[in-house]
């Protein structure tokens, strides 16, 4: 079976993205797609990962529906039955497709942290703490932290690294109102769905939103908490002190670490079992989490 890595449809396209990408349908309405590409180190990789934009997006639309109480999200419409009758003639936009409302998106990341895992571990193991916050000293690999933190990071152009910031960077950029509403929000949506995910067996160590502003309103925009945004841990396999098995992208990136690739120059290929692998951990989440088969 062979990914998706291009969409073509009668629309026209106003952003691509590492995995998404973006039609205009009308003045307020966008059209966004997820394709099978996934990117590692800020490179899109050459291989797709088969049915990984339909898992993104059906996962997406599970996560809207389930915070929309908490804020307000951007999606419109997510069964391509009720699609425009234009775009009905396209059935490789079944289940990677939905349309959302057209916002200024906020050029930040906003990151949550409740367990002590990857830039976070880096950081805190050479500062004690991580953007800023000071943690308690002792703490270990992938140990639990006391509250979630929120740790913001600025939102890049295509091709440049995300850079982890200060809550009070963060503020200066944003406006110190804006900063205080994502901070809560995505703390609160954190907890929400973390306490969810608990009784399924599945720790979400950490994960990060975006934000638009839809006229004066700030929502929420993107993907949520999806194997591409998030770590997933299995709660039986979950031991501290050490790195995690996880149901997410870190698998492709940890395959990544181990090949001669210096992250400077086009990434190379990857091999039948990891694409396989990887199609079983986002299949395996979605699964855990919504009660249904992709």
């Amino acid at each position: 079976m062979e990914g998706i890595t291009d969409i073509k449809i009668p629309l026209k396209k106003i952003y691509s993205g590492k995995v998404r990408e973006l039609f205009e349908i009308d003045e307020k309405t966008l059209l966004m797609v997820a394709t099978d590409r996934i990117s590692a180190f800020d490179y899109i990789l050459p291989t797709p990962i088969p049915d990984k934009g339909i898992v993104l997006t059906r996962l997406s639309v599970f996560w809207f529906n389930y915070l929309k109480d908490i804020v307000e999200n951007h999606l419109i419409e997510s069964e391509f039955d009720k699609f425009p009758s234009e775009l009905k003639n396209y059935p490789v936009l079944k289940g990677r497709s939905i349309i959302v409302k057209k916002v200024k998106k906020i050029p930040i990341e906003c990151v949550v942290r409740g367990y002590l895992a990857g830039s976070g571990w880096r950081e805190y193991r050479e500062k004690g703490e991580v953007c800023g916050i000071k943690l308690p000293e002792g703490l270990r690999e992938a140990e639990k932290l006391p509250e979630p933190i929120f740790t913001p990071a600025t939102k890049e152009e295509k091709g440049t690294h995300d850079i982890n910031i200060s809550f009070k960077e963060m503020a200066n950029i944003v406006g110190k109102e804006t900063a205080e509403f994502l901070k809560e929000k995505s703390i609160t949506i954190y907890k929400k769905a973390s306490e969810f995910a608990e009784k399924k067996g599945i720790i979400i160590a950490d994960t990060k939103f975006e934000f638009g502003f839809y006229g004066d309103r700030i929502i929420l925009i993107d993907e949520i908490l999806t194997p591409d945004s998030s770590r997933f841990w299995e709660r039986k396999k979950y031991k501290v002190g050490t790195s995690q098995d996880s149901l997410d992208k870190q698998y492709v990136r940890d395959y990544l670490e181990t090949t001669n690739w210096d992250k400077q120059s086009p990434p190379p290929e990857l091999p039948e079992e990891v694409v396989r692998n990887t199609v079983k951990k986002y299949k395996q989440i979605y699964s855990i989490l919504t009660g249904e088969e992709i």
